[in-house]
């Protein structure tokens, strides 16, 4: 049989956590103890927010108008008020170009002698607000209706001609329409020098393209055979070249 051997009993190790006793009489509730360490390390503290940096605005400084500087322009051989002006995009047009210009013309605008200055820039616009109301005084009156004859193209061209200026009388029209083209707005002339440079005259009062063009009035028709394009048109060269159309009595 084996030998007997020393049996030891295992050494009961102590519990690491304490516990403690709570209660009254027999019942006990034993309940662990956490140190004050532990408790505090259970605890997540939040995370600090980040700090936001101030931007300060910059600073807009406001903008400075410029003043406007006004423009010259040279009047050349052949130059209108209305020509100019459409060249030059000038504000209200050629009405603004003459009030901006009155006191070096003087009172007929369809003279304009060559080398005269006039102001195309500031003055110009200065002169439109003017010019718009006249315009706009002039819309609020009930239009007028012209016959379709003779008669009612130089009573139209009339009262077109005197709210540009131009000078001119209704015997004076009619005695150069009747002996121009005997009051045929479609007539022609394909048998002068005109004619033979390409250039016929045409029309009421028998104008070239050309002048028709430098001369032609705003508000009408670009076409030089409408009679009341034609007629303003040629009232408008005849002023400039003989002080009205009632000096012409002649081929001009």
């Amino acid at each position: 049989m084996p030998g007997l051997g020393k049996h030891r009993r295992p050494k009961q190790r102590p519990i690491a956590r304490k516990l403690a006793v709570a209660g009254t009489g027999g019942a006990a509730l034993a309940l662990p103890l956490i140190s004050a360490t532990t408790a505090g390390a259970a605890v997540t503290q939040p995370a600090a927010a980040p700090a936001v940096k101030a931007v300060t605005p910059i600073a807009v400084k406001p903008a400075v108008a410029k003043a406007a500087v006004p423009l010259t322009y040279s009047v050349t051989v052949g130059d209108t008020l209305s020509k100019i002006a459409v060249e030059h995009a000038v504000n209200g047009g050629w009405q603004a170009l003459y009030e901006a210009n009155r006191s070096a013309i003087g009172s007929n605008p369809s003279v304009i002698r060559p080398g005269l200055k006039l102001s195309i820039g500031a003055a110009a616009k200065a002169a439109a607000a003017k010019a718009t109301g006249v315009k706009a005084a002039a819309a609020a009156k009930p239009a007028t209706t012209y016959a379709n004859n003779l008669d009612g193209w130089i009573r139209q061209s009339l009262d077109i001609m005197a709210r540009h200026g131009i000078p001119g009388s209704y015997n004076g029209i009619h005695r150069n329409v009747m002996r121009e083209s005997s009051g045929n707005p479609m007539a022609i002339n394909n048998w002068d020098s005109n004619a033979a440079a390409g250039i016929p005259s045409k029309g009421l009062l028998q104008v070239i393209d050309p002048t028709f063009r430098a001369y032609h009035v705003p508000g009408t028709s670009m076409d030089s055979y409408d009679p009341v394009a034609n007629i303003t048109a040629a009232c408008n060269y005849a002023a400039d070249r003989y002080g009205s159309i009632d000096n012409v009595n002649g081929a001009y």
